[in-house]
């Protein structure tokens, strides 16, 4: 699925930014030697709406800030059912590799560092997630996200197999 359709504007959400990385870059010249910082910044509302963002500055709450400003333009909806998602998933961005599956109600959210703060960011309370391939933050979430942009809605399949939605979900 693009990403066109699932686009989210932010006004009347309550969004909670997390931090997922800073990273210190240094720049030798002549005069000596230069620091400044990238943050990568995860928002959500916690009710299936996520976004994520970059900030580079020469302070780190500066570059916070800018990847939370990133963070907030490029919000998108995510189908959560039932507290977890609604298939397995599967997706690389990189070298990174991640595996997403849905979990029965009371696992939790069983996944490491920049996966978990998208996960937790999205609303999803138990799923259970491996990282395969490279740690990189960067491309950790962003293929976190590539794997929630595929996941698709129950009652949508359901609607383009063009079955009865009330036989498909009883209770």
């Amino acid at each position: 699925m693009s990403n066109n359709i699932r686009r989210v504007k932010t006004s009347d959400l309550d969004l909670k930014d997390r931090l997922v990385a800073i990273n210190r870059v240094t720049k030798v010249t002549k005069g000596g030697r230069t620091f400044s910082f990238s943050a990568i910044v995860v928002v959500g509302d916690g009710n299936g709406i996520v976004g994520y963002g970059l900030g580079k500055a020469n302070e780190v709450t500066t570059a916070i800030s800018k990847g939370v400003e990133d963070a907030k333009k490029n919000l998108i909806k995510i189908p959560v059912h039932k507290g977890t998602i609604p298939h397995e998933q599967v997706a690389k961005f990189g070298g990174a590799k991640v595996l997403l599956k849905p979990a029965s109600g009371g696992t939790g959210v069983k996944a490491g560092g920049a996966m978990r703060a998208v996960l937790e960011s999205v609303g999803i309370t138990d799923v259970l997630a491996k990282s395969q391939g490279s740690s990189n933050p960067h491309n950790l979430v962003k293929a976190t996200f590539k794997a929630l942009l595929e996941l698709r809605d129950p009652f949508t399949v359901a609607q383009n197999r063009g079955v009865s939605l009330e036989k498909v979900f009883k209770g």
